[in-house]
């Protein structure tokens, strides 16, 4: 004789219906498998993006400077300072835009780079200012983050540009102020890029390290 099942279509759903423990935690490794993926992706992207903002800001700084001198008929300084690296607020450097001279110092601009990109020189950059590849514009030779105030104005390391209303930009003394600044990533080489200046106009250049037949070139940006 055929046995019969007792339990009603309904009964049966009940039974069958839902997630075992097992289906739930593969979908939960996929799922934190998926999550990894993603951050590993969108890492380099958000680390690209913080270098980038990091150049802007340091271009938008000495823009700003050279052009409010000009309008103000006064002067502007520019200070740049390295990284910070403790304290409840790490970062990757500043840069302070003030009037120069006034009685009541007015700050026009400051920018605060992010912490993992700061003001630095990485090794395998091109360090003659002759030979190519050179340095941005031939200015220094790489041997500082902040490398203005070049010779014959002075030694070269300087951090602090102060502009005026002819359109030049100068050191303290009142010589003509060419240099460079660099930054990027620390230990990524590809990051790295620098903002040149030019004294005797005020005339700034943005660049960036790229490998051109294997070498590492600056190129203007």
């Amino acid at each position: 004789m055929a046995s019969t099942s007792t339990a009603t279509p309904r009964a049966r759903a009940i039974k069958t219906s839902g997630f075992s423990l097992i289906e739930m935690m593969v979908a939960m490794s996929i799922g934190l498998i998926l999550t990894g993926v993603a951050v590993m992706t969108l890492q380099p992207t958000l680390q690209h993006q913080h270098v980038n903002d990091a150049y802007n800001s340091t271009l938008t700084a000495l823009h700003r400077a050279h052009d409010q001198a000009a309008a103000d008929m006064r002067v502007y300084e520019v200070a740049f300072s390295p990284a910070v690296t403790t304290g409840p607020s790490p970062n990757g450097g500043t840069i302070t835009v003030t009037q120069f001279g006034a009685l009541t110092p007015t700050t026009l601009f400051t920018a605060v780079l992010p912490a993992d990109v700061t003001y630095h020189v990485e090794p395998g950059v091109p360090t003659s200012s002759t030979t190519a590849p050179t340095t941005p514009d031939g200015f220094g030779t790489a041997a500082a983050a902040f490398d203005f105030d070049q010779p014959p104005s002075g030694a070269g390391g300087g951090a602090t540009i102060y502009f005026y209303p002819d359109g030049s930009a100068q050191d303290v003394n009142g010589n003509i102020n060419n240099g460079v600044v660099y930054l990027g990533m620390p230990g990524q080489l590809i990051t790295q890029r620098a903002v040149s200046l030019w004294g005797y106009t005020g005339r700034v250049r943005g660049w960036r390290l790229t490998q051109v037949l294997g070498v590492w070139t600056w190129s203007q940006s």
